[in-house]
């Protein structure tokens, strides 16, 4: 009785995808197998090698999309404080990260929706002590820093909050894009914009 080479057990059409050329009998040669995957296998592991080399190399604060610095740390930091102090309507800290040199554009070319350092304490003193069961969630996307040494936070947020309405509370939510501007103030920082 003949003994059966090592490729024997492999199915002959398993074999061709492989692109073996096989006898029409005898055993399959194990060579065949070997030489048609030794290319695929190198190109994955190549592959596999820039991958980890660009992929892996950095590594985030926790739950956000920011690389894990000294300083990126110290900017989020601000903006949790700030983030804890909406949650609690907490406005003597909303006024104390923020920067005396605050001011708010509102987006478009008129000055009446404009808000300077004391058009925030109004509006935190007065529009704002009417919410009520504030909820705050920030995805930070990323922390740059300018030359002239600003610091942009760029993040997600989702804000549900209570206001009076005609005939009760109302929930109101939004999720939108934002950006805080921070300025360096000794060894943290104060928000110039964006609250």
């Amino acid at each position: 009785s003949s003994s059966n080479g090592p490729g024997d057990d492999f199915p002959r059409d398993f074999l061709n995808l492989l692109g073996s050329r096989l006898p029409r009998e005898g055993p399959a040669p194990l060579v065949c197998i070997r030489d048609s995957m030794k290319k695929p296998f190198a190109l994955a592991f190549v592959s596999l090698l820039a991958f980890a080399a660009t992929g892996c190399g950095k590594t985030l604060i926790p739950n956000t999309d920011v690389e894990d610095t000294s300083e990126n740390r110290k900017a989020i930091l601000v903006c949790e404080q700030y983030r804890h102090a909406l949650e609690e309507r907490n406005v003597g800290l909303l006024m104390q990260i923020a920067s005396p040199r605050y001011y708010e554009d509102g987006g478009n070319t008129r000055v009446d929706d404009d808000i300077d350092f004391k058009g925030l304490e109004a509006y935190l003193t007065g529009v704002f002590q009417k919410t009520s069961n504030v909820r705050y969630e920030m995805r930070y996307r990323s922390v740059s820093f300018s030359p002239k040494k600003d610091v942009y936070v760029d993040y997600t947020y989702s804000a549900s909050f209570k206001i009076p309405g005609l005939h009760d509370d109302e929930w109101h939510h939004r999720v939108a894009d934002n950006r805080l501007v921070l300025e360096p103030t000794g060894d943290g920082y104060k928000i110039v914009s964006g609250m």
